[in-house]
């Protein structure tokens, strides 16, 4: 895209002939970036800067078709966008060319974003993707949120956001220990989806070792290039209920309650790995300091 002030054309109508890659709607309606060879738009600019390009919409049927063009991206994006003419009528086997622009806000963040340009028409869209860099220095920040273990469905959800300015491919590492240790231990892996600034990605993890009976702790690690590192967590008490009521419930929740108690101990004993007799040693070396109470007044 070149920088400009006005659109300053008007849309040219010309006769099919060698089109370039285009994106249909149906048989006979397709969108393109104008020109030859181009499989989408990129533009380029600063804060402040109005960038000019233009798209081929193409009609191939024997009939006049009616489209509507727009602008679309997420966080407003859509606003940025305007047209030579936003509804143009193409002849039968003739393409149109119709100029636009993108306005980049003054305050506009510096990175990546992910657009397009969009056109309908008889019910169905068309669209050209868009890749737009807004100059200056870039950050590069992420969020793990939501973590979640659904042990009925086997797997682990969670949510990334994008805190930055440009578009992240994150990799995944996921981590669950239970109270006799580790449970699932899965290598940094490429996260399902790429992450465009200011944007939220729900994704999961499959399990399918999901113990029945556990007290589940499920820690994930994100990292992504710029130095992006984070880490979400969560923990769950697996108890099968349904064998709880058919066994009785008394009983088995005296267990229950035993096992979270031996997962108390265990814990305990990973965070202070000092034997009993040692405890016992210190609080008597203690007692023998301290000085002896008399009389019956309370007074030393």
């Amino acid at each position: 895209m070149r920088a400009t002030r006005a659109l300053g054309a008007a849309v040219v109508l010309l006769a099919c002939g060698a089109a370039p890659l285009a994106h249909a709607a149906d048989d006979g309606l397709s969108l393109a970036p104008a020109g030859s060879g181009r499989p989408s738009l990129y533009a380029e600019g600063a804060p402040g800067a109005v960038l000019e390009d233009t798209v081929s919409v193409t009609n191939r049927s024997a009939e006049p078709r009616t489209v509507t063009l727009r602008g679309a991206g997420p966080g407003g994006m859509e606003k940025w966008f305007a047209f030579a003419r936003r509804k143009v009528t193409v002849p039968p086997r003739t393409r149109a060319d119709v100029p636009f622009t993108v306005a980049v806000p003054e305050g506009a963040a510096p990175g990546d974003r992910s657009g397009a340009v969009v056109a309908r028409g008889g019910g169905k869209d068309a669209r050209v993707p868009l890749r737009l860099r807004v100059d200056g220095p870039a950050l590069a920040a992420l969020t793990v949120e939501r973590v979640r273990l659904d042990a009925d469905a086997g797997r682990i959800t969670y949510e990334l956001v994008n805190r930055g300015n440009t578009v992240l491919a994150p990799r995944v590492a996921v981590r669950a220990d239970g109270v006799l240790g580790e449970l699932l231990d899965r290598a940094p892996h490429r996260a399902a989806a790429r992450v465009a600034p200011g944007s939220r990605v729900a994704l999961s993890e499959p399990w399918s070792g999901v113990p029945s009976f556990d007290v589940v702790d499920v820690r994930l690690t994100v990292t992504a290039a710029g130095g992006v590192r984070a880490e979400g967590s969560a923990s769950a008490r697996l108890v099968p209920w349904p064998a709880v009521a058919a066994a009785g419930a008394g009983a088995v929740a005296a267990g229950v309650a035993g096992w979270f108690a031996v997962r108390h101990v265990v814990r305990r004993g990973r965070r202070d790995p000092r034997p009993p007799e040692a405890e016992t040693a210190a609080a008597e070396a203690a007692a023998q300091r301290e000085p002896a109470a008399t009389g019956t007044g309370g007074k030393p």
